[in-house]
Formats: C-alpha cells, sequence, structure tokens
C-alpha cells in the first residue's frame, strides 16, 4: 500500500501537469485570432515650430486620433497599450521615432475611441532636423494577454510634412 503523502504528491503532480498543459493548450489558440484594426490620425493644426534656445526643433501639433482596436481582444486579453510615434529619417539616423501620445485600453468597449488632442509629449529633435521634414504617424500597439506572450503591431500613415519654416 502507498502512503498518504504519496498518494497525495501523486495527485498534486497530475493536477499540476493538466493545469500545465490547459495553459498551453489555451495560449496556443489565441494565436488562431486574426485581428484586423483600423486607424487615421489627422493632424489638424501645427500650434508653434520653433527653434530651442539651446538650438533643438520643437513642434506641438494638434490631432485627431481613431481607431477600432476591437479585433484585438479575446478571451485572453488583459489590456492593450497603444501609442502614436512620428517618425522620420535624418542625416545621422535612419529612423527616429518621437511618442506623441499613448493610453492604455483596458476592455473591448472602450477599444473603439476617437480622441481629438494635442501631442502629449513634446516633438523635440535634437538639432535643426525638422525643416521641411517628411514624417509618418504610426499608430503602435502592445497586446498584453492573461497568459501566453505579448505581441506588438504597428499601422503606418504616411504622407506628413513640416514646414519650411518656423513659426
Amino acid at each position: 500500500m502507498h502512503s498518504i503523502g504519496y498518494r497525495a504528491n501523486a495527485l498534486l503532480t497530475f493536477a499540476v501537469t493538466i493545469l500545465a498543459l490547459m495553459c498551453a493548450i489555451v495560449s496556443l489558440s489565441d494565436n488562431l485570432n486574426s485581428p484586423s484594426p483600423t486607424s487615421q490620425v489627422q493632424v489638424l493644426n501645427i500650434n508653434w515650430f520653433q527653434k530651442k534656445p539651446d538650438g533643438d526643433d520643437e513642434v506641438s501639433l494638434t490631432l485627431n486620433i481613431s481607431a477600432n482596436l476591437q479585433s484585438l481582444f479575446t478571451w485572453n486579453t488583459k489590456q492593450v497599450f497603444v501609442f502614436v510615434a512620428a517618425e522620420y529619417e535624418t542625416p545621422k539616423n535612419a529612423l527616429n521615432q518621437v511618442s506623441l501620445w499613448d493610453g492604455i485600453i483596458p476592455s473591448k468597449e472602450q477599444a473603439k475611441f476617437w480622441i481629438h488632442t494635442t501631442n502629449k509629449y513634446r516633438f523635440v529633435d535634437q538639432g535643426s532636423n525638422l525643416r521641411g521634414r517628411d514624417f509618418n504617424l504610426t499608430l503602435h500597439w502592445h497586446v498584453m494577454p492573461k497568459t501566453g506572450k505579448m505581441f506588438a503591431d504597428k499601422i503606418v500613415m504616411s504622407g506628413y510634412r513640416l514646414p519650411e519654416a518656423y513659426r
């Protein structure tokens, strides 16, 4: 006969093995979801475009941000972190990214939104590289699951240009 300790150990080992197997299957089932989020960002106004006393360029923008990220939510989604970044090239760097706005979306009901805002974070370039510069606005998101690995993706919106002169 087996002792109570041996039986409890066997039962606990079996239960943990089944739980780990269920978590793995559940995490893999989330890969069957193929999200199709949509987004549009409009630059309504360039509030100011100036050269700071230290020589850096600074821009303030008024933005309309609309997005439908509901398809990112599944039973396994805890929350989605989303941010809008300005991306541009300079002679020094192939890619410059400046975060302009961010937010945390805790539920599917809040994943369809429209926001009229100025950039939450300063759009500053080290040097005078922004005059007449083309840039993209990119909506990035990071899906934080309840179990399994995080994943990230983005939508790039191109065709934006800063003015040649400071205002």
